[in-house]
């Protein structure tokens, strides 16, 4: 195998929730490339369809699922009528912008219940399925940045963040003897439809100014760690966290 094949995913099954926008569609994309089949996961179902058409257009297989990741039937049901997934990319997530003083506790709710129990329940029903069919297992978690430091107004996103690593590390822990793994990637900055508008304002471009690289980072600056994490070239690796963020965090206070 040559040291690029290492990355490959041919004959290998992910599921990427949070698929129908963002980090996740993209992510479909590159996964397929590395010949991946893809299951794409989210609540709107009429955009999930668009990324598989594009993952089909490359020659790639893609299945569509609607999935709540906040909602345990949703999981369960998405799950029963999913192939068995290989890798599972847990990608869905929410923020919400606030104060401490000035967030509700419905909207604490809300993000916890995407970011960190969603995260726990989709890879709950992975790891019962690897078990039970004595198959091998693979988690890869979408964090941030924020998991490890911390912005202003975004108490319940940071601290979502911060959970979801220590649900990767633990999970990495617990089912290692079920060769099982779990690793997560912070991603800084990125580019994408939601936030370009943003990063190109006044106060976008001062925030850019505090990352070392002095700019956004691009969607495929992921790719690398997507597919290191995704494929069998980190099979030694678990419980790691890796900042994908232009020395964001090592920007000094």
């Amino acid at each position: 195998m040559s040291s690029t094949d290492i990355f490959r995913l041919d004959g290998k099954r992910v599921l990427v929730t949070g698929a129908s926008s963002g980090f996740g569609a993209h992510f479909a994309e590159v996964l397929a490339g590395a010949g991946a089949e893809v299951i794409l996961a989210a609540r709107r179902t009429d955009k999930l369809e668009g990324t598989a058409q594009k993952v089909r257009a490359m020659g790639g297989v893609a299945h569509t699922v609607k999935l709540d990741v906040s909602n345990p039937q949703s999981v369960r049901d998405a799950f029963d009528a999913m192939p068995v997934p290989d890798v599972v990319i847990n990608n869905a997530g929410i923020n919400i912008e606030a104060s401490t003083l000035d967030l509700t506790e419905d909207e604490w709710d809300q993000v916890m219940n995407t970011n960190v129990k969603g995260m726990w329940m989709v890879s709950r029903e992975a790891i019962r399925l690897w078990i039970n069919e004595k198959k091998p297992g693979n988690i890869v978690n979408i964090a941030s940045i924020l998991g490890l430091r911390v912005q202003s107004q975004l108490a319940v996103y940071t601290t979502s963040k911060a959970a979801a690593l220590q649900l990767t590390k633990s999970l990495a822990l617990d089912y290692a003897r079920h060769n099982i793994r779990a690793n997560a990637i912070c991603p800084g900055y990125y580019v994408t439809d939601i936030n370009r508008e943003w990063l190109a304002s006044d106060s976008g471009q001062k925030m850019l100014k505090r990352v070392p690289y002095r700019r956004a980072g691009e969607l495929h600056e992921l790719n690398g760690p997507l597919l290191l994490l995704a494929s069998d070239a980190s099979s030694y690796m678990s419980g790691a966290v890796i900042a994908v963020d232009g020395a964001h965090t090592q920007s000094s206070l």
